[in-house]
């Protein structure tokens, strides 16, 4: 049998790897949950987005059983985690916030620890391929002080890959990591999910990692939900990003400015501009630019969740 035969099986028996229902959560007369339910389909990258106080931490928390719901319920692999909590938690691996280790130990050395910890058998090729995976091959060595955060955050990744789990939950793993890591660390999740078959809940505040790697999302505020669904389905046509390269920059900035769309110009660097457009505009403006003879380098366009989120959480 192929993976991908096994994947498709075993996301028809077990549709959903979470399932949150009506939860909230009460400190005193403060409602930091209010009424909170989404799922998360098997074999998904999903996105766990909110403004800072937004109840996003107080939710994670709740669902790594570190405090209880006041209300509601929530379902791991079809299972109840207030029935089932050790089990359930066997087959979780997290990073919230950021990875603890013993520094003056050297990664091998902390990872071993944590494997004996929670009585994972682990061979030197086990090891040596976990390294692989999470991209600390040959510093694996090394004292956890010598390493940068972006090294930290991999080897939080390794801790919380230790024991092979079906369900990965990660809570701002890109903070402080420079582009080279936040794409490195993309790549690392997508080969997760795609090749190993791994259910992750992600949440970040780079909104367009969470664009690039998510097929579904919820976005919550106050508490409560604001928005939820397909990513591709959340993001409206009506409003892309769109960057336009022209070959000559004095003839580009007059045509724009003689244009109907001047008012829709947001950023222009050199030989790109960047626009404000609807789908049905690009083309339009592509032909306009030609006809007052403007080369056209390229055109591409981008839907913008930055926006999006905004919007919903802010009103604007």
């Amino acid at each position: 049998m192929t993976f991908e035969y096994l994947l498709c099986i075993s996301k028809w028996i077990m549709s959903n790897a979470i399932e949150v229902k009506n939860i909230k959560k009460k400190f005193g007369d403060f409602v930091a949950v209010k009424d909170l339910s989404f799922e998360v389909p098997a074999g998904e990258i999903f996105g766990f987005l909110g403004p800072n106080g937004s109840g996003k931490s107080t939710s994670l928390r709740m669902m790594l059983a570190l405090i209880s719901p006041t209300d509601g319920s929530i379902d791991f692999f079809g299972k109840p985690l207030k029935k089932n909590r050790s089990e359930i938690m066997g087959r979780i691996g997290c990073i919230i916030e950021k990875p603890d280790f013993y520094t003056y130990l050297s990664a091998h050395e902390n990872l071993k620890l944590f494997a004996r910890a929670n009585g994972v058998d682990y061979s030197k090729e086990d090891y040596t391929e976990l390294y692989e995976l999470v991209g600390l091959s040959g510093r694996e060595g090394d004292k956890v002080k010598t390493y940068s955060h972006g090294m930290k955050q991999r080897l939080g990744l390794a801790q919380a890959l230790l024991h092979n789990p079906d369900l990965i939950i990660l809570d701002e793993p890109n903070t402080g990591l420079d582009p080279k890591g936040i794409i490195e660390l993309r790549e690392l999740l997508l080969k997760l999910n795609k090749e190993e078959g791994k259910t992750i809940l992600f949440s970040s505040h780079i909104l367009s990692e969470v664009e690039a790697l998510c097929d579904s999302l919820i976005v919550i505020n106050n508490g409560e939900t604001v928005a939820q669904g397909r990513v591709e389905d959340l993001l409206s046509d009506e409003d892309l990003l769109v960057d336009i390269e022209v070959g000559n920059l004095e003839k580009g900035k007059v045509a724009f400015e003689n244009s109907k769309w001047k008012d829709l110009l947001r950023e222009q660097k050199g030989n790109h501009f960047r626009l404000n457009l609807p789908m049905d505009e690009i083309p339009k403006v592509n032909t306009y630019l030609i006809e007052n003879g403007v080369e056209l380098v390229s055109s591409s366009y981008r839907k913008r969740l930055e926006d999006y989120f905004l919007r919903i959480t802010q009103g604007k």
